[in-house]
C-alpha cells in the first residue's frame, strides 16, 4: 500500500510499505529515506500520535492516506518512549471509530427509543467491547455525491496542518461541531474511497449506526444506520422511513421554514423542537427529490418575505413587489421571467375592482383583427382545460385564493400554504366552526 508523509511538515513523499504493515515499519522506511534512526521519528496521524507496536490497519489508515512524520529536536524536555506509551493507553484508538451514539441517544431516553435494561438485556462488559463502535455519517459532495460512512480528522486551526496531537478526544458531537472545545479543527471525509484536500464532505450528525438495537419508530424494524431526532424523547427512524417520511411531507409542502434553520422537519411523532438543523441530512431524498425540495424553500422563502410567485404556467418567478401593490407584473431579465401582469390577490390578469364580482372575459369582439397561430390556439385549449379541471376539482382557500382539492375524508379543510394554514369548511367556505362540525363534517 502507499502512505504519502510529510516528514517534518514538508512537502509530503510517498512511502510504500507491505498491507498489514506496522507503524514501526512505517518509521523505518521513512527513516532510510530521511537518513535518521526509525526509533527517533514519532507518526501523527488525525490528532493521534500511532504506537510503533500497532497497525496501520488499526488506527484505520486506508491507503493513499496522508500522515506526518516529526523528528522530535532532542533535549531534557523530550518525552520517553515509556511515558508516551503510559499517556496513549493500550487501546487501539482511532477517530473514525469514537462512540458518540451516547451523546445522540442516552441510556435515559424515554417514549419508543428508550432501551430496557432488564436482567436479560443487560450485556456484560466483554460483550459490549466485542461489538463494533459507531460510525460517523457524511454526505460525499465531490465524489460519491450520496450519504456515506465517514472518518473524522483534525488539524491545527491556524496552519491546517496535521501535526498536532490533541490534549483529549472528542466526547460529543458537540466537541467536533462547535469551535473551541478542544484546541484542534475536526472534519470529516468520506470512508468510501481515498480522499484530497479538495474532497468535501458534510457532517451527517444524526445518523449512526444502530449499536443499541433501537426499533424504528415507524416500521418497528431494527436497521442499521438510523437517523436519531433531537426531540426529548431521542425517537428513531431508519433511513428508508425517512426517506417516506419526507417524500410525504414534500408533496403536501408541509415542510417547516425556520428564519434560522431553513426549510426543515420535525421529528415523524410530532415533538416539539425537534426540526432538524442540518439540512443537508434531507439528502436522503435523492438527487431528484432534493432539486425539488431546493425549490420549494427558495419559493418558501420568497413567500415568508412577503413577496409572490408568478402564476404563469413554467414561469414561477419569486416577485418581490411593495407592500399594498396590487399591480404585479413578472419581469424580464437575464433569461428569467415571462412578462405576465397579475393581480395579487387572485393571481388572474390584472384588473380593477373586486377580484371576486369581476365577470368572464368577453369573447368574439373583442378578439377580432388579432392572427393566431395554431401552435398558441392549441396551447391555449391545454391551458383552458387545465384550468376547468381546476376549477372542478378544487375550491379557493377564503383566506388566501389558493386551489386547494380535496381527494376525500371529511369536509373540515386546511390551507396547504405555510403561511397561511387556515382552517375552514369545504361546504361553507367560511372558517371551521362548531356549527359545521355538527352539521356536516362527514358531508
Amino acid at each position: 500500500m502507499i502512505v504519502f508523509v510529510r516528514f517534518n511538515s514538508s512537502q509530503g513523499f510517498p512511502v510504500e510499505v507491505e498491507e498489514g504493515a506496522s507503524v514501526a515499519e512505517l518509521k523505518e522506511a521513512v527513516g532510510k529515506q530521511q537518513g535518521v534512526r526509525p526509533e527517533e521519528l514519532r507518526v501523527i496521524f488525525a490528532g493521534r500520535e500511532l504506537r510503533s507496536s500497532c497497525t496501520l490497519q488499526g488506527y484505520d489508515l486506508p491507503e493513499q492516506s496522508t500522515v506526518h512524520v516529526v523528528l522530535p529536536p532532542l533535549g531534557p524536555g523530550q518525552r520517553s518512549d515509556a511515558l508516551l506509551q503510559n499517556r496513549l493507553g493500550r487501546e487501539v484508538d482511532s477517530l473514525t471509530r469514537v462512540d458518540l451514539s451516547a451523546s445522540r441517544l442516552p441510556t435515559s431516553s424515554h417514549g419508543l427509543a428508550v432501551i430496557l435494561e432488564t436482567e436479560g438485556l443487560i450485556q456484560t462488559d466483554a460483550q459490549t467491547e466485542s461489538r463494533p463502535r459507531s460510525s460517523f455519517y457524511v454526505f460525499c459532495k465531490t465524489v460519491c455525491r450520496a450519504i456515506q460512512p465517514g472518518k473524522l480528522r483534525v488539524r491545527c486551526r491556524t496552519c491546517k496542518q496535521g501535526t498536532l496531537t490533541l490534549s483529549r478526544g472528542p466526547n460529543c458531537w458537540d466537541d467536533i461541531l462547535l469551535p473551541d472545545r478542544i484546541h484542534g479543527e475536526f472534519y470529516l471525509k468520506c470512508a468510501a474511497h481515498p480522499t484530497c484536500d479538495n474532497d468535501t464532505s458534510v457532517a451527517l450528525d444524526l445518523i449512526t449506526t444502530n449499536v443499541r438495537g433501537v426499533p424504528c419508530i415507524a416500521c418497528t424494524d431494527i436497521m442499521s444506520p438510523v437517523l436519531v431526532w433531537q426531540c426529548p424523547d431521542r425517537h428513531v427512524i431508519c433511513l428508508e422511513c425517512f426517506h417516506m417520511y419526507c417524500v410525504t411531507r414534500l408533496n403536501e409542502r408541509q415542510f417547516v421554514h425556520d428564519p434560522d434553520i431553513g426549510y426543515s422537519l420535525p421529528c415523524a411523532a410530532g415533538c416539539a423542537r425537534s426540526l432538524i438543523k442540518e439540512v443537508h441530512h434531507f439528502r436522503a431524498l435523492g438527487e431528484e427529490q432534493y432539486e425539488r425540495y431546493q425549490r420549494y424553500a427558495a419559493e418558501e422563502c420568497v413567500l415568508q418575505m412577503g413577496g409572490v410567485l408568478c402564476p404563469a404556467p413554467g414561469c414561477g418567478a419569486g416577485l418581490l413587489p411593495e407592500n399594498g401593490q396590487r399591480r404585479i407584473q413578472c419581469q424580464q431579465s437575464g433569461g428569467l421571467g415571462c412578462g405576465l401582469l397579475f393581480c395579487r390577490e387572485c393571481k388572474e390578469g390584472f384588473h380593477e375592482g373586486d377580484c371576486r364580482m369581476r365577470s368572464p372575459p368577453e369573447t368574439g369582439a373583442a378578439l377580432q383583427g388579432y392572427a393566431v397561430g395554431e401552435e398558441a390556439a392549441r396551447r391555449a385549449r391545454w391551458e383552458q382545460a387545465s384550468k376547468e379541471t381546476i376549477d372542478e376539482t378544487t375550491r379557493p382557500c377564503p383566506r388566501c385564493l389558493v386551489p386547494v382539492e380535496k381527494s376525500g375524508g371529511c369536509m373540515h379543510m386546511a390551507c396547504p400554504q405555510s403561511q397561511c394554514r387556515f382552517e375552514w369548511c369545504w361546504l361553507c367556505r367560511v372558517e371551521w366552526n362548531r356549527e359545521c362540525m355538527g352539521n356536516h363534517w362527514f358531508g
